[in-house]
């Protein structure tokens, strides 16, 4: 059965793009080779030079595996999403909002 093509708005591919662009500096800078990171995070070369061109037909857990390999940058993925500033107003518009009763006050009989 043939791979369905990876269909993504211009936006997206760009920001694949420079986060490829961002891992393969983040290699550079700790001056570890290719063929290291690759064995390291269990990949061939190929994949990870798809990774650092920013291809989106990779799965994420490569880009952890790779992110990992150089030394625990994957918990970095958890700051996707973190603050969520859109979906937190659109929740708050979907809160019910409880209006209070105003009791009346009780007249005696006196």
């Amino acid at each position: 059965m043939p791979k369905r093509a990876i269909v993504l708005l211009p936006e997206t591919t760009d920001i694949l793009e420079q986060m490829g662009l961002q891992i393969k500096y983040a290699r550079l800078r700790r001056k570890i080779s290719a063929e290291l990171v690759a064995e390291r995070a269990g990949i061939s070369r190929a994949t990870l030079c798809s990774i650092e061109k920013g291809a989106p037909s990779v799965a994420i857990g490569y880009y952890a595996a790779v992110l990992h390999a150089l030394n625990y940058m994957d918990k970095d993925l958890l700051l996707v999403a973190k603050d969520d500033e859109l979906g937190r107003k659109l929740q708050d518009l979907e809160l019910p909002v409880r209006k209070r009763v105003v009791k009346k006050e009780r007249k005696s009989n006196e």
